[in-house]
């Protein structure tokens, strides 16, 4: 559903990374892409380098310009989700999720995720958690669970 995401997934992919944003927003004349990647290994900006190399000649052709600005990422320590789609595509990571049912901070490891919720991995057990039930949700870095950064 996210325009010019067929466009620039597979390239990504090749690369071994999977595609977590893909914003494309005019602001005046230039076109402003946002690109968010992610890895099992992580990313490096070695990676983002070889990916924007890639994606900026599909872009230009895509949008029909070469004025365009184009900054590639990685997700960041501290990424708020944007959608429930990026639980798939961040499988492995540790996030929290504010769980409504609750009232409060859920921590673990994305496990797994469907269309419908996000399995957790957490401290007490693994745990379903609608995408209803789910305000917000972050990633974090932990050493352990319950401690924050």
């Amino acid at each position: 559903e996210i325009p010019y995401y067929g466009d620039c997934a597979p390239l990504v992919e090749g690369f071994g990374f999977s595609l977590v944003e893909l914003a494309v927003f005019k602001r005046q004349s230039v076109w402003n892409v946002r690109v968010v990647i992610t890895g099992p290994e992580g990313v490096g900006i070695a990676d983002c380098t070889h990916v924007h190399r890639a994606l900026l000649p599909r872009l230009e052709a895509v949008l029909a310009t070469q004025d365009m600005y184009v900054e590639v990422t990685s997700p960041g320590l501290d990424r708020i989700f944007k959608n429930a789609s990026e639980f798939a595509v961040l499988t492995g990571k540790q996030v929290k999720v504010w769980n409504t049912d609750i009232s409060d901070w859920v921590e673990g490891t994305i496990v797994s995720s469907d269309s419908v919720s996000v399995r957790l991995g957490t401290a007490s057990g693994e745990t379903d958690i609608p995408y209803i039930k789910i305000a917000k949700a972050k990633m974090f870095m932990s050493g352990e669970p319950g401690k924050h950064r």
